[in-house]
């Protein structure tokens, strides 16, 4: 009986082709070998993966050779492709509302700027993209997680979802707590050395409104994130097209309302009745910190990453950190700089979370961690990973042609409800859309190399690569939207030029 058995799996693969036999890409590629690959790629998707079409499935095959690790190679449920009219459909629609959400905090953020908070204390626009940031370090982050989950079959019973929930939620409560401190420091340090030393009651303003928005904002929107996974999940829906986008459309939102109805109401308290409030504050964080801490480290699905997820977060908040300076600079040179800003951030910031979702998502299905599957590479050309060649270019393509619209659409929509009447014009349009373009095609660029890098390092992508990715894009926009407008200027067709002119 057990001859039998070896003979018919020695069968097995003799009847495979003699370059998918004897290492784990090959066995990789015969499990993906079935799928289709990108249409615009002409079936030279790279690695040989139509070698395998026809051949017998690996994944059936016993007794294969190898490690334990390539072993479980053999059980990857194999790269699945979607139809692009069902990722244009699935991303549109929260794409438009993420849209509405950033027009909406940017709309925000040009009344409160005049409020005097914002110009007695002016660390606090260093605070905003790296508060907004942190909607991309954490609950993109957990959306990502729960996201794959659920693509690999893992949200099935009750007693998982709840145990993946309340632990993700536990643990971005850490992360939030921890990294909206720093964020404060970083704010701080900044303004001390741009401005002098600040006074304690600004230190503990910015402390406490700092801490209190990104636990707040963070909080409502990991419940938001679940609720739509879980529909996602109900309805036959890919998640990774969804969630990130959804959240968006009101995270930018919250956070700038948050954050500035908190430091106004501090600043008028502390003017009249001191600085208690705010340590009253600080001791409610300090107190629920460790609480939370010890959920995450009794839920064995967060453990891991509250030792391991530290690095990308404090280093995109370092990213953001310069996207804020870009912004405390502006915010006096341009008109109309915040209210753009929030857009060109908020669109590259979820576009490039839907690109680094799916990649990590694939990866999960094809391969196993440390080894990067056949059908890709790190590095590609650029053409390849964003327009005809790897398995991602189909979204890819899709996200950048949606950008194009989507911009336009929204400026013209914060423009109107900013000022009143349109003032954009064609000179405006143009290189807005130009650097929206390069800010959105370097992120999805960077974000193939970056989480395919990581994969390969042996470090999970839907915990590490999103942080780093929403911080490029703050950086990147403000630096893109800030040359454009100094361009603009450059050629005296600067925004809002025409309304002054008239109204002098």
């Amino acid at each position: 009986m057990r001859r039998r058995q070896t003979h018919t799996d020695n069968e097995k693969l003799s009847g495979l082709p003699h370059s998918t036999t004897g290492s784990l890409s090959s066995i990789i590629t015969t499990s993906i070998a079935s799928s289709e690959p990108d249409p615009g790629s002409g079936g030279s998707g790279g690695g040989g993966i139509g070698g395998g079409r026809g051949g017998t499935d690996a994944s059936n095959i016993a007794g294969v050779p190898g490690n334990v690790d390539e072993k479980l190679a053999l059980n990857r449920p194999g790269l699945k492709q979607e139809k692009w009219t069902a990722i244009l459909l699935q991303v549109s629609i929260p794409f438009f509302l993420a849209g509405i959400g950033t027009i909406g905090a940017g709309i925000i953020l040009g009344r409160v700027e005049k409020w005097r908070v914002f110009n007695v204390i002016t660390e606090l626009f260093i605070l905003v993209p790296a508060l907004l940031g942190l909607k991309g370090n954490l609950d993109m982050c957990l959306a990502s997680r729960l996201s794959t989950q659920v693509n690999l079959g893992n949200m099935c019973s009750r007693k998982e979802v709840i145990g993946m929930i309340v632990g993700n939620v536990a643990l971005v409560q850490v992360q939030a707590t921890v990294a909206s401190f720093l964020v404060s420091l970083f704010a701080i340090s900044v303004g001390a050395i741009m401005n002098g030393p600040l006074r304690l009651e600004h230190v503990m303003l910015l402390t406490s409104s700092a801490m209190f928005t990104a636990t707040s904002s963070c909080f409502v929107l990991d419940f938001v994130l679940v609720a739509v996974i879980l529909l996602s999940q109900k309805y036959r829906l890919n998640p990774d097209n969804m969630a990130t986008p959804l959240a968006a459309s009101i995270g930018d939102v919250v956070s700038i309302s948050l954050l500035s109805f908190i430091a106004s109401i501090l600043f008028d308290h502390i003017k009249i009745h001191g600085l208690w409030v705010t340590y009253v504050v600080l001791a409610c964080y300090m107190f629920l910190l460790p609480l939370w801490i010890i959920v995450v480290l009794k839920n064995k699905y967060t453990r891991p990453i509250l030792k391991t997820g530290w690095v990308p977060v404090l280093s995109a908040l370092c990213i953001s950190g310069l996207g804020g300076l870009v912004l405390d600079a502006a915010v006096e040179i341009f008109n109309g700089f915040v209210v753009f800003q929030p857009i060109i951030n908020g669109i590259g910031g979820n576009l490039v979370s839907v690109q680094a979702s799916k990649i990590s998502t694939m990866l999960h299905q094809t391969s196993i961690i440390g080894i990067i599957p056949p059908h890709t590479k790190i590095f590609e050309y650029p053409w390849r990973a964003l327009f005809k060649g790897v398995p991602y270019a189909n979204t890819a393509r899709i996200l950048i042609g949606m950008s194009i619209p989507g911009n336009i659409i929204f400026i013209f929509v914060a423009d109107y409800i900013h000022i009143g009447q349109t003032s954009i014009t064609l000179a405006f349009v143009l290189t807005y859309v130009a650097a929206s373009l390069l800010q959105i095609m370097l992120l999805l660029y960077i974000a193939h190399i970056i989480v395919h890098a990581m994969w390969k390092w042996k470090i999970d992508p839907d915990n590490s690569s999103i942080p780093y990715l929403t911080a490029l894009g703050d950086l990147l926009g403000s630096s893109f939207l800030a040359l454009a407008f100094l361009f603009l200027l450059s050629i005296n067709r600067e925004y809002g030029a025409d309304l002054l002119n008239a109204a002098n």
